[in-house]
Parts: structure tokens; sequence; C-alpha cells
């Protein structure tokens, strides 16, 4: 049967088109799971019974179930969902200043090996559709009767290896007419899938674009992430350049720092030397340790020190905000445990 949420409104009137029904029926359902958030045809109240009836013919809401639900000392909190077809994946919720964002993930598993991730101990399954990527926010919205104001794809998977899914979950998290999370208000992020940063540059969607650089020569790139030996840092440097030029958009570089490994001060005269001139912001990452990792935690000396070098040469650093690692649930650890 086909998940209702898989289709943004326009795809969602077509379907309705194909049904013998008004196109003005399918924004009433629209609003109806994305404004009122009902998790059944049965309470979509100003259909009709027979369209309630053929709608439950065709589609499901595939509404997930929590396995586990944590709540860190720090307020985070991460779910572990059944995606209802013996998979499960993690998603956090994070509470800033600015709000309250979700961290969501793309796929089951990753493809991407990572060396500081714990995702890559996760066998690749398949990707989530835009239904399950958006029902990621309504299940914890529904649980905490609460509003989320900002979305990240930091979450387990590779978003942009899940391109046309991805996209279509922020189409659908955008609009107006439904969840209305602005597009500013939401962030990919890539190991550095090239032809599809260009791609992503060309669709002239106003999101946030964060690349996992953590390195600054390609020897090292390659040692902490796989994906280096095919789309090589200077080659993804080209590409985040022509992002910019595009779009004229800030890039956020995460650079996550590992004891002894990319955490000198040549390392941060290598990056300075990488970004100048470029509109960036660089994010500084106090590295996770994972199971079976063979990265450690940079000092917290070092970890200022870079950054203050980096403020220094005209690059704008600061350091992440450390959420949810009593939980497993900072950045790296996500790996969806007890399944």
């Amino acid at each position: 049967m086909k998940n209702i949420k898989d289709y943004n409104l326009n795809e969602l009137k077509e379907e309705f088109i194909k049904l013998g029904e008004k196109p003005y029926r399918a924004e009433q359902v629209f609003t109806w799971l994305y404004i009122a958030q009902v998790t059944s045809f049965d309470d979509m109240t100003n259909l009709s019974l027979d369209l309630r009836e053929k709608l439950k013919k065709e589609y499901d809401f595939h509404n997930f179930k929590i396995i586990k639900k944590q709540e860190s000392k720090d307020g985070t909190k991460k779910y572990l969902f059944d995606v209802l077809d013996g998979n499960a994946i993690e998603t956090v919720l994070m509470e800033y200043h600015h709000g309250k964002t979700l961290c969501v993930s793309s796929q089951v598993g990753c493809k991407m090996g990572c060396k500081f991730c714990a995702s890559t101990g996760i066998n690749f399954s398949r990707n989530l559709t835009s239904g399950e990527i958006v029902e990621q926010l309504l299940a914890v919205q529904r649980d905490e009767n609460i509003k989320i104001n900002n979305v990240v794809f930091m979450g387990i998977g590779e978003p942009l290896d899940n391109y046309e899914n991805v996209i279509n979950a922020i189409e659908i998290i955008n609009n107006q007419k439904g969840i209305n999370i602005g597009a500013r208000h939401i962030s990919i992020s890539t190991s550095g899938l090239i032809p599809k940063i260009y791609e992503l540059a060309d669709s002239n969607l106003q999101c946030t674009l964060s690349i996992s650089l953590h390195a600054t020569n390609n020897n090292k790139r390659n040692s902490m992430m796989p994906i280096n030996t095919k789309y090589p840092i200077e080659d993804l440097i080209k590409a985040c350049k022509y992002y910019i030029k595009k779009t004229n958009r800030r890039i956020s570089f995460e650079y996550a720092l590992a004891k002894e490994n990319n955490d000198n001060l040549e390392d941060a005269k290598e990056l300075v030397k990488l970004l100048k001139g470029m509109l960036c912001h660089v994010n500084l990452i106090p590295i996770n340790k994972i199971e079976n990792g063979i990265y450690s935690k940079s000092t917290n000396e070092n970890i200022m020190k870079f950054r203050d070098y980096l403020n220094s040469k005209g690059i704008t650093a600061t350091i992440r905000r450390e959420l949810g690692s009593d939980i497993d649930a900072a950045c790296g650890q996500l790996r969806r445990k007890n399944l």
C-alpha cells in the first residue's frame, strides 16, 4: 500500500485526479496531515465517507512506532523508530536558543564508511522514502506536543545519496500549506558527493549546505573518509565554490577534531589556505568516541587554539555545543542500537 506522506502537494493533487477527485481535496488532506497532524483518514471529517474509504484502500499513514526513547542530562532526546519493515532508525531532538532542532536520518544504514562515525557499523539496507523522512518530524511533534523549528539532515545515512527523496521531503516540510519550516531553517550535510552538490546548487533550493570536511589534504581525508578517494578534496572545494557563486549562500564546513591526527596548528594553516576567500563558516566538532573507533577527542586546549587561529585569519569558526553524548546522540554516534 502506498504511503500518503510520500507525495508533495502537487503530486498528491495528481493522485487525486487519478482517483476521479477534485485537486482541492488533496489540499484538504495535506492540511490534515501536516497542520492537524491526524493519524488516520477517519479523522478527516470534511471528507465524505466514500472518499475516506477510497483513500483507505489506496494509501496508509506509515505512522512510526517508538521502540525506545532516551533523554540526556542536557535535555536532548533520542528516538529509535520502527520503520515498519523490520528496520529501525534514530532521530534526535535538540534544544537551542533559536528553537527546537530535529536531526533526521535519510537512509537505513550508510555506504560512506567514515571512520569516525558509528553509522559505519550499520550495513546499508535501503533509502528512506520522502514520507519516512517527514514522519520522523511528525512522530516527534506528536510525542512531545511541540513544533519543530529547524531540521538538519545529519542522522544515519548520506542525504545526497538519497537525493530525490530528500529533496521531495524538504519540499513537503517547507510547504506553506503544511509544516511550513523555512528552507533556511533546513540543513543538508554531505560527505562530499560532488555531482549532487552541483545539482543542489542548480536547484535554487535555499537550504543550508554543510560539508563534512574533517581534513585539509587528500592523504588524511582518504584515511578518514573513503569517499575522498572518488571525489578528492580539490574537486570538492571547486564544487563548493560553484555552490556559493550560484546560490550566494554560505557553506558550513564541519571539521571533527581528532587527537594527534588533524588538530594541530599545521592543519589549521592548511585549512585557512583551503578556504581563503570563500563565503563560509567552520563548525569545529570535538570528535566523539565510538565503539571500535580509532580516533579520540582532541584536547580542549588544542580545540580552542585551532578555533582562535582560524578566526585570527578571517575564517569564522565556532565550536559546536556538544549535546546528547551521554546517550550516544551526539555527532557521529547514531547507530540504531537495540535492534
